[in-house]
């Protein structure tokens, strides 16, 4: 049963729209991978802008010969691999219960028991309704479905000036309400989920099997869509004891490809004109006019955005009650609510400040009392290039992959672009079949994330980020090199806020 409430409540602050373009090649119309990766170019129809998530309009791309070198630790590859596959029918059926139990955020009750319960099971110390005492900056509600699943391995001989490393993996568990009044994993939570599973059991075994130190933390997190879960996790300190932190999420697509995209920053305005009512007809001028407010943030914000950049977006809707208003009183109580989106926090703070002014001006030429309610952002994704690489050069040349390069930020929003500014992050985008092209949020979705071939997809990604993961654990030199990237990211944030503040 699905609170009807609650799936009108439901803002869609994720996955909504995304649009990725692809490098393309204007003469031979190819789509240009990376040379570093050794992977070939793919003859596709070229890649457009589209309103889909992750949708790439191509027929066919050729699959790379699987090669079993040039990646880190083969051996270690080969235990990752041999412990995902020997749990893959449990890991199958997993997917499959959390698919035909949809659940909407902060409602996963039964994802919280099933992967609390497997995880259990494979000897992690799990801490079930983890971080549920801490209630939200935003709202009095608790959270009660995030849960946490943690290894830790100690070397039988110790390593001298070797530090211990946290790594950090994240399963998404909520659906979407798709159709309305119902629900379903229209977005592939159920696979985030398992995939967040895989890499943890498989890091876990890789860490065993070679005595290496290290940590590795798995968060089931709440509410990703419209519900922040991550960012209330980050508020409440889940995140500061990983040194980085891994996740993947499917899109429709050409089979066997792999992206890794950034995504705008994304903040939602609440508004609401107060005015005073009055008979339209007998005293319209004793009345104060809060629906003229609202025609005129959207007239004002219509011609702002002849002056804004192509990558910035600004939309709203007019909030109704069931009930219409009388066409003879003057209507004296209207709200809206609007969406910002931006390439960066930086870019995000200067849209907001603009379009706040829209509003602050309506209420000034109507005479309205205005309230306007800044919702917690949600940040870009800042993908770690060193993580990326590595990844990307596992998946082509052991799991046989395709990489696309992206030239510009995904036009979707993620609560994990929070964790980015956290720790350094990948969240790497991959393509599962669906049919009539279905892309997220969509009914052909939902249907595609429960088929074999999706799980087999989300399977291979695992094993890529897995080994990725267990090479932050591992490698010194190479996780410093991350390191180095989240400083440099940092650096050029804080000097773009220091820019903005001078003028």
């Amino acid at each position: 049963m699905v609170d009807t409430n609650f799936v009108e409540d439901h803002e869609g602050l994720h996955y909504d729209v995304c649009t990725h373009n692809i490098s393309v090649d204007g003469a031979a119309n190819h789509w240009l991978l990376d040379a570093q990766l050794l992977a070939p170019t793919a003859s596709s129809e070229r890649v457009l802008n589209s309103i889909q998530d992750i949708t790439f309009r191509a027929e066919a791309v050729a699959r790379p010969e699987v090669a079993n070198h040039d990646i880190y630790r083969p051996e270690a590859m080969r235990t990752i691999e041999s412990e995902i596959d020997r749990l893959g029918p449990q890991l199958r059926e997993l997917s499959l219960k959390i698919h035909s139990h949809p659940e909407l955020r902060f409602r996963e009750q039964f994802a919280h028991d099933a992967l609390s319960d497997f995880m259990a099971n494979q000897g992690f110390e799990v801490t079930r309704r983890y971080m549920s005492h801490v209630p939200s900056k935003e709202s009095p509600r608790f959270m009660t479905t995030a849960w946490r699943a943690a290894f830790t391995h100690t070397p039988k001989r110790a390593q001298a000036n070797r530090s211990i490393r946290t790594l950090g993996v994240n399963s998404e568990m909520d659906a979407l309400p798709i159709p309305r009044g119902s629900a379903s994993h229209a977005c592939g939570h159920n696979l985030i989920a398992v995939a967040g599973v895989a890499v943890a059991v498989g890091v876990k075994r890789a860490l065993e099997v070679h005595d290496v130190a290290g940590s590795v933390v798995l968060l089931g997190t709440p509410a990703e869509e419209g519900g922040h879960g991550k960012v209330r996790l980050i508020e409440a300190g889940a995140y500061k004891d990983m040194d980085a932190c891994i996740m993947c999420h499917p899109g429709s697509g050409p089979a066997h490809m792999v992206v890794n995209a950034g995504s705008l920053a994304i903040q939602a305005i609440d508004v609401q004109f107060k005015g005073k009512p009055a008979h339209a007809a007998l005293q319209p001028w004793d009345g104060i006019n809060a629906q003229d407010a609202v025609v005129q943030s959207f007239n004002s914000i219509s011609m702002l955005r002849q002056q804004l950049r192509p990558d910035l977006r600004v939309h709203g809707v007019v909030r109704f009650d069931k009930s219409s208003l009388p066409v003879n009183v003057i209507p004296s109580d209207m709200s809206m609510v609007w969406n910002i989106r931006a390439p960066t926090k930086e870019g995000l703070d200067d849209l907001r400040q603009r379009v706040v002014k829209c509003f602050q001006g309506a209420a000034a030429a109507t005479g309205c009392t205005v309230s306007i309610i800044c919702k917690q952002p949600l940040l870009n994704l800042q993908q770690n290039a060193a993580l990326a690489r590595e990844f990307e050069r596992t998946a082509v040349n052991w799991c046989g992959l395709t990489a696309a390069k992206v030239e510009d930020s995904g036009a979707f929003s993620t609560d994990f672009g929070n964790v980015t500014y956290e720790v350094p992050g990948l969240h790497p985008a991959y393509t599962i079949p669906t049919a009539n092209g279905g892309a997220n949020h969509t009914a052909e979705f939902a249907t595609a994330a429960a088929t074999k071939e999706a799980h087999d997809a989300t399977i291979q990604v695992a094993k890529a980020l897995a080994l990725t993961g267990f090479r932050i654990l591992d490698d010194e030199a190479f996780f410093r090199q991350v390191k180095d990237v989240f400083t440099s990211l940092q650096a050029i944030g804080s000097e773009q806020e220091k820019a903005e503040a001078e003028i």
